[in-house]
């Protein structure tokens, strides 16, 4: 099992803003990784504490097999100075796949939190 980490900021505290945000943001981490939904153990999401309108997850369970997929929203630690509106991910998943080949994803404002990783 890998984790694949991913991060997404909005521009509004928007319900339909946050959920599109959450689809875009998995939808590239499964195309990067090449996973199938039926590989996903988990998803834990974050989200800022500027997030209110909406559960990313909401968003993401209307991805085509995230029915069957475990979901679960959590609030993001609220430090000084940290980043705005931004959405993260995690996701569990089987894979043989060695921990150098998983691509995370960070898009938007969020790529500013990993800028060791190249921006596609």
């Amino acid at each position: 099992m890998r984790g694949i980490r991913g991060a997404i900021t909005v521009g509004e505290n928007n319900k339909e803003e946050i959920w599109q945000a959450a689809r875009i943001l998995v939808a590239q981490i499964l195309r990067r990784n090449r996973v199938k939904t039926e590989d996903i153990g988990a998803a834990i999401f974050s989200a800022t504490e500027d997030l209110t309108a909406a559960f990313p997850s909401t968003g993401a369970r209307c991805l085509p097999g995230f029915d069957a997929v475990p979901l679960f929203d959590a609030r993001q630690c609220a430090i000084d100075g940290s980043m705005d509106h931004c959405i993260r991910v995690l996701l569990l998943v089987d894979t043989t796949r060695k921990q150098s080949e998983i691509q995370h994803v960070y898009m938007g404002r969020a790529q500013a939190l990993r800028p060791d990783l190249r921006s596609f």
